[in-house]
């Protein structure tokens, strides 16, 4: 199998991947797909991600999706999508680098150019995952405001899954809708965003910084840089954020709502691996 058969036979991605003799270098994936580093037959190298169980047929199709709309002249870059099935995703592979300040610099301006391009309304016209957990990427109707739409497609599903699981008191959801209380989010109109925007989904090439598995949909561009200071922060985050600020300046008091927009993704991990994560909601939610 070459690179040139892929693309002209993408849906058969996962036959091949089972019954053919591909070379494979296992690498990591993330915490619920295997990853492998593929080398085709004309030495074309290709990253792959598959599931022995999806939670849909749509799974990976979604992040195909998600890619391919991110992809904006000027934006950060996307590994181009090969090939897709119901079982697999097969990726550009992505030679990495270090994360040097010209580089966070530079992504930080491109992401901003990503925030800027033309976003039709907040969701996405596909179902979308985080994780193995689904979004709903429903749209909402002209007059629902965004903070609306995040508490009841964002937050509400995973509080409560959250709490019914264990993993949250009733002192941690109070906390919680206590925080959605009290902010107040600038009017801003919608920006196309990655997402899943935490630290492990920027991977540093060798003179820019790539974006990766997205739960992409039309939402609140704060929130991704908001998620991007979770898990130790991004390296060279002021850097990043400071060029931001020369294409896209930010809206007065932003610094005073990244709490509310990590709850999402800190609400994903207590919903999914349990009560070990509940510090980052409490954390989130008293910032």
């Amino acid at each position: 199998m070459d690179l040139d058969w892929l693309r002209a036979n993408p849906r058969n991605l996962g036959i091949s991947l089972h019954h053919q003799r591909i070379r494979e270098t296992p690498v990591p994936g993330g915490d619920v797909c295997d990853a492998a580093r593929l080398t085709l037959d004309d030495g074309s190298e290709l990253f792959v991600k598959r599931r022995a169980e999806t939670p849909s047929d749509d799974f990976f199709a979604a992040e195909a999706a998600g890619l391919r709309w991110l992809t904006v002249p000027g934006g950060p870059p996307m590994p181009e999508v090969i090939a897709v099935d119901t079982g697999a995703i097969a990726l550009q592979w992505i030679e990495h680098g270090e994360p040097t300040p010209a580089v966070a610099e530079d992504f930080g301006r491109r992401l901003a150019t990503l925030h800027r391009a033309p976003c039709p309304g907040f969701g996405a016209p596909w179902r979308g995952y985080v994780a193995t957990e689904p979004l709903d990427n429903t749209s909402p109707g002209a007059d629902v405001t965004w903070l609306e739409w995040y508490r009841s497609r964002r937050i509400e599903p995973y509080l409560r899954a959250s709490r019914d699981a264990g993993a949250l008191t009733d002192g941690d959801v109070a906390a919680v809708e206590t925080a959605l209380a009290a902010i107040d989010a600038p009017p801003e109109p919608p920006s196309r965003i990655h997402g899943d925007l935490h630290p492990g989904n920027v991977v540093w090439g060798a003179d820019r910084a790539w974006l990766v598995d997205p739960a992409a949909n039309g939402g609140h561009r704060e929130t991704d840089l908001a998620t991007l200071r979770l898990f130790g922060g991004a390296p060279h985050l002021d850097r990043i954020i400071a060029a931001y600020q020369e294409i896209h300046p930010l809206a007065a008091g932003w610094e005073d709502r990244i709490g509310v927009y990590q709850l999402h993704l800190a609400l994903v991990h207590t919903a999914l691996f349990g009560p070990g994560f509940a510090g980052l909601v409490r954390a989130a939610a008293g910032r």
